[in-house]
Parts: C-alpha cells; sequence; structure tokens
C-alpha cells in the first residue's frame, strides 16, 4: 500500500517527471530499422543541422521525422520558453510498434503473410 494522500502521492510522483522538451509520434507506418537509419543521422545534432539532414535525406522516414523535431522545437519555445538557438538533440529512438497483418494471394491457391510494421518516434531536446 502507498504511504500518504492521494495528492501527496501525486506530488511525488509529478516532481520525479521529466522536464525536458520531446514530441513523440504513436503508430507511424515506418519498420523501427528504416526510421533508425535517420535517426541515427540527427543524434547529438543541434536542431538546425538536423533540419538541413532531414530536409535533403531521401528516406520516407525523413519526412516524417522532419515533422516530429519541428513539433518538439515548438513545443521547447512554447512550453519550456527555451532559445531555438541552443536546442540540440539529445535522445531520438523508435520503439516497436503493432503489427498489421496482411495476406497476399500466390499461385495454387497459397496465400503469403505480409507484415506492415509500425512503429513509435520519440525525440527529447535540451538546452546547451
Amino acid at each position: 500500500m502507498a504511504r500518504g494522500h492521494r495528492s501527496q502521492i501525486k506530488r511525488e510522483r509529478n516532481a520525479q517527471k521529466d522536464t525536458r522538451p520531446s514530441a513523440k509520434l504513436s503508430y507511424a507506418r515506418v519498420s523501427v530499422q528504416k526510421a533508425c537509419f535517420v535517426l541515427d543521422a540527427i543524434r547529438g545534432k543541434d536542431v538546425q543541422t538536423a533540419l538541413g539532414i532531414l530536409e535533403y535525406n531521401p528516406r520516407y522516414a525523413s519526412s516524417v521525422i522532419e515533422k516530429l523535431l519541428k513539433s518538439a522545437i515548438a513545443n521547447a519555445e512554447n512550453n519550456n520558453g527555451m532559445n531555438v538557438d541552443n536546442l540540440y538533440i539529445e535522445e531520438c529512438y523508435a520503439n516497436k510498434g503493432p503489427t498489421m497483418k496482411r495476406i497476399r494471394p500466390r499461385a495454387q491457391g497459397r496465400a503469403y503473410r505480409i507484415e506492415k510494421r509500425t512503429s513509435h518516434i520519440t525525440i527529447v531536446l535540451n538546452e546547451r
């Protein structure tokens, strides 16, 4: 059993909360492996450099991650009052989401399984 009043427990839980600005995209229609190629390219970079990399990266995941990065920058600016020029990407990772199973008809009445993978992408920023 937890000790203390409910409001005290909530206060303690909120004190441990991460205050760094972040953005999360759930159920992105891109596999984790493909998203990680792009995330590895921008990890640790400042946000202006990262936006430039994402702008000219030919992969599909880069357009999705670019939108997510812009959202994280807006969160840092509006919610945390941070200066955009000092921001850099502290963490960025992709976790596995649910897989959609589809059927592909094949010769002689057979059916092959197609797995359409999804991912949950997270970007965490910080100030230098």
